[in-house]
């Protein structure tokens, strides 16, 4: 057997898929061909020795199947998708609050606030979700403390400082999403003026979707959503009257908000804050161009999800 024999033998490579056309596994990097996989998960794909690689199918492998026992740990805390790790030190600065977090891929789904969790490394540098780890001790002290709205966890001895991250980042979301429903009630004052005011095929098109919305919530987010191409998942009544909660499928991931009944966003689920003004920018959103600022968010590498939809079974 040649060495032009051996660039043709074919191989199937399991590895955990986060998005793109580049898959890694170990110092080998192939470029995916054909169809890529629906939803991030850990996924097969069928390689040869010319870099190229095409998508199989799901794994049936979970994360803690797949990692080597000798591979580096990160243990920490978690809130939707991001890890405090262990060894933070709290900044209590807002912009940096997001900064001393890292995304992780792979998230079960179900799992309890303030997870305390152990990722790994893929080979590409991506971190993945491992395993749900024992809790240190004081973590449904600081769930309580989180439920009770205490504006601090300092009466609850033994907090670690990747914990007191979470709590003091979930509690400044909460703050957050309350105001933007208060800066909402105001704008619904302004609606029609700015209406008024818009380019009139503009106009027109949001027009005729949010008349849709009045007959069928259901069709007007399917549509509104598929300006941008991402998919609509599932509608239901929210608490607050007017209000949907909406989780639909965009770039491989799944994610939840909550929009009025003009589709104008009330909680996009995710962190839209300028850090440098502090200005929040949810209200100024709709089910029409909130994904292009969830992309915009993952090509910069920023994406903050608060809202965690793990994938099903179908």
């Amino acid at each position: 057997m040649g060495w032009r024999d051996l660039l043709q033998q074919d191989e199937v490579i399991t590895v955990p898929w986060t998005g793109g056309r580049t898959v890694r596994r170990g110092p080998r990097t192939f470029q995916v061909q054909g169809d890529l996989p629906p939803e991030h998960g850990f996924h097969e794909f069928t390689v040869s020795g010319g870099r190229r690689a095409t998508w199989k199918g799901p794994s049936p492998l979970a994360a803690d199947q797949w990692f080597d026992e000798r591979a580096p740990s990160i243990r920490g805390y978690l809130l939707g998708d991001r890890l405090a790790p262990d060894d933070v030190a709290v900044v209590p600065d807002l912009a940096r609050l997001i900064d001393q977090t890292e995304l992780v891929h792979l998230v079960e789904p179900g799992l309890d606030r303030y997870a305390r969790i152990a990722a790994s490394r893929a080979d590409d540098g991506s971190l993945i979700y491992v395993r749900q780890e024992f809790p240190l001790g004081p973590e449904d002290q600081v769930r309580a403390a989180f439920l009770d709205r205490k504006p601090s966890v300092d009466h609850v001895p033994g907090v670690p400082p990747a914990l007191d991250l979470l709590f003091r980042l979930e509690s400044w979301q909460r703050d957050e999403v309350a105001r933007r429903r208060a800066e909402l009630e105001r704008l619904r004052l302004q609606r029609d003026e700015e209406e008024r005011q818009a380019q009139i095929r503009e106009q027109f098109r949001r027009q005729d979707r949010r008349q849709l919305a009045r007959r069928s919530f259901e069709d007007a987010a399917r549509a509104a959503l598929a300006v941008t191409g991402a998919e609509l998942l599932d509608q239901r009544a929210a608490f607050r009257r007017g209000e949907h909660v909406v989780q639909f499928r965009f770039r491989g991931r799944r994610f939840e908000c909550v929009a009025d009944d003009d589709l104008r966003i009330v909680d996009s689920g995710i962190c839209l804050v300028d850090h440098q003004t502090g200005e929040k920018g949810d209200t100024r959103f709709t089910l029409e161009s909130l994904p292009g600022v969830i992309s915009e968010a993952m090509d910069q590498g920023v994406l903050v999800v608060f809202r965690h939809v793990g994938a099903d079974d179908d």
